[in-house]
Parts: structure tokens; C-alpha cells; sequence
């Protein structure tokens, strides 16, 4: 099992690469690390009309299931709550979806519209 400081660098490489991606497949990244009260979205990336509040889950493996499974609903809710956070001092006219990017040894799945 990887200490706290592997996890983290390791959870870092999977952003930078999830936003490398992201940008290859057209997307504008908007923000990183997005922070409030309620916890914190990884990526922020914008793409026509629509703005994607993105989750990134890196695993080296799959011991522990799918890098998805890892997003509960105690999580999600916690996405959706940071998302009316963001918007509270903002006008922006897109339509919002939540998506996760799993990124694991046989490389990088997104999965649009994760969760509502």
C-alpha cells in the first residue's frame, strides 16, 4: 500500500495527465484544484456549452475495483455541492455535467455524465 506522499504525487501525475487529455480532446481548462468549503473538484474544463466538473481517479491497479467505484454518493453530493458554490458568485450560462476520468495502467477512460 503507498504511504500518503506516494499517494498524493501519484494523484497529481493522474491531474496533470487527465488535463493533458482533456485539452488533446478539445477542452478548455477552466480550473484546477477548485477548492470551497465543501471539498474540492479536481479539474474544471469547458468545452462549446458545456462545463465539466471532473473527478480524477488514478490507480495502479485494480486491487481495490474500478477507480468509478471510488466515487460514492457522499462524494457526489459533495461535487454537486462545490458546483453551487462555484456558481454563486458567477454568471455563466453552460450546461453543467459531472464526469469522472479514471486513469489506471491500461490508460485513461472518461466517463461523461458519471453521475446527476
Amino acid at each position: 500500500m503507498a504511504v500518503k506522499g506516494e499517494k498524493r504525487r501519484l494523484g497529481f501525475w493522474g491531474e496533470h495527465r487527465a488535463a493533458r487529455y482533456l485539452k488533446r480532446s478539445g477542452y478548455k481548462i477552466v480550473e484546477r484544484n477548485f477548492r470551497c468549503p465543501f471539498g474540492e473538484v479536481d479539474i474544471i474544463a469547458e468545452k462549446g456549452e458545456t462545463l465539466a466538473f471532473t473527478e480524477v481517479k488514478t490507480r495502479t491497479g485494480d486491487a481495490f475495483g474500478a477507480p468509478n467505484e471510488a466515487v460514492n454518493r457522499k462524494r457526489m453530493e459533495r461535487y454537486k455541492n462545490c458546483v453551487r458554490f462555484y456558481f454563486a458568485n458567477r454568471e455563466v450560462d453552460k450546461t453543467v455535467r459531472f464526469d469522472i476520468i479514471e486513469i489506471t495502467p491500461d490508460g485513461i477512460n472518461h466517463i461523461e455524465n458519471a453521475f446527476y
